[in-house]
């Protein structure tokens, strides 16, 4: 983990937060819980690096586990959220396996996840790294669809994510998608305000271009970007971020590591996905046409992954740590099989000829479908 000393006397002075979610908004646990989570002693949960904590990497100058954990799903997106136990039973899990990166944002939910997170991971706060994100306009307890990064709009959510999270200070603040309202120089300039105050620590930006990139590093050092990547989605191999990231020093978070559950192999033409819940029942690789036409590629993986006594997604998280030393992979699950799974990728290494058997493979596949919906995509740079 990131030495923090340098930020400790700013923590010192502000008072360790422990109030509720935003009125009407937030996530409200059983008093058995809150109990539960009280009396959890941090030392029963952290490993030492030689009681086998997870191998790290660096997002700028943050260091954190090299498979971090995306808290979305246990709240929103990919289904019904999960009982409240199960997502904090998860959670605690993870972190007793070495996993010291979790990610969240104030949409997931809304607010439900932030206050998941911060209720779950508050008996180990300063040995984890917690990454969230502003920028969608959010009225009346619901995702309006609209983008708001003004700098008032980004103080204000982060105060409010400061009291959901049961914290006192962001390790890392995503904008969650770029606002072409607002300068981003401007939004970086906020951020830097809110670093200089100590309650945000280091300034990620999600689905943004190499232009926009560049202008934000020039005014605040960017320590991580998020987008899309995986076996199937490479499009950030192709349009620059990658490239930048490593000419700056950025570090890269890639969300959708195993293609949004797809290359697990446990979805096929025949899976439903209810509309209220999950968001891929409107993205155009999430058809039963599409989700049959694609299927190449889980079989690639599979066929390879019995090679390595392995599974898909195991193969799958293994190829994206494989590509660059500093990429921080942050699969999302609610059950503790599936993030055993995962766990499992760590111990898995490709040699340069297993990459290169998996590429020349991919290559003569197509992938059918664009990667979202025209909505979603028409927010990302």
């Amino acid at each position: 983990m990131e030495d923090n000393n340098s930020n400790s006397g700013k923590r010192s002075r502000r008072h360790f937060m422990q109030q509720s979610a935003i009125a009407g908004a937030g996530l409200f646990f059983a008093p058995n819980i809150l109990a539960a989570s009280e009396s959890l002693n941090e030392s029963k949960y952290h490993k030492s690096d030689k009681e086998g904590n997870r191998s790290m990497r660096k997002l700028g100058s943050l260091e954190v586990s090299a498979l971090g954990a995306g808290c979305m799903s246990i709240s929103a997106n990919y289904g019904a959220p999960a009982k409240i136990e199960q997502g904090v039973k998860t959670l605690h899990t993870a972190y007793e396996n070495g996993i010291t990166f979790f990610d969240t944002a104030e949409v997931y939910g809304p607010f439900t996840n932030e206050k998941l997170v911060g209720e779950a991971l508050a008996p180990f706060r300063n040995k984890i790294s917690i990454a969230t994100k502003f920028g969608f306009d959010i009225a009346s307890g619901s995702k309006s669809g609209g983008l708001n990064s003004r700098p008032e709009q980004i103080k204000k959510v982060v105060e409010e994510s400061l009291k959901r999270l049961k914290t006192d200070r962001i390790d890392l603040l995503y904008q969650h998608r770029v606002d072409p309202n607002v300068p981003i120089e401007d939004v970086a300039g906020t951020v830097k305000e809110l670093i200089k105050e100590g309650k945000v620590l280091h300034f990620g930006l999600s689905e943004a271009n190499v232009s926009t990139i560049r202008k934000a590093h020039s005014v605040q050092t960017v320590s991580a970007i998020q987008t899309e990547y995986s076996f199937m989605e490479r499009s950030v191999e192709k349009n620059g971020v990658l490239a930048v990231c490593e000419e700056l020093g950025i570090g890269f978070v890639p969300w959708g590591p195993v293609g949004m559950g797809y290359l697990t192999g446990k979805l096929n033409a025949s899976t439903t996905f209810d509309p209220k819940f999950d968001g891929r029942s409107n993205f155009e690789r999430f058809t039963p046409e599409n989700l049959a036409a694609n299927m190449p590629i889980v079989n690639l993986l599979n066929d390879f992954a019995s090679k390595k006594n392995a599974t898909a997604s195991q193969i799958a998280l293994a190829w994206l740590l494989a590509q660059k030393s500093f990429i921080v992979s942050i699969p999302g699950t609610r059950n503790i099989p599936h993030l055993n799974e995962n766990l499992g990728a760590l111990e898995i290494k490709l040699t340069a000829a297993d990459l290169q058997e998996l590429d020349t493979a991919f290559l003569k596949l197509k992938v059918y479908g664009g990667r979202m919906n025209a909505k979603e995509m028409a927010v990302c740079e």
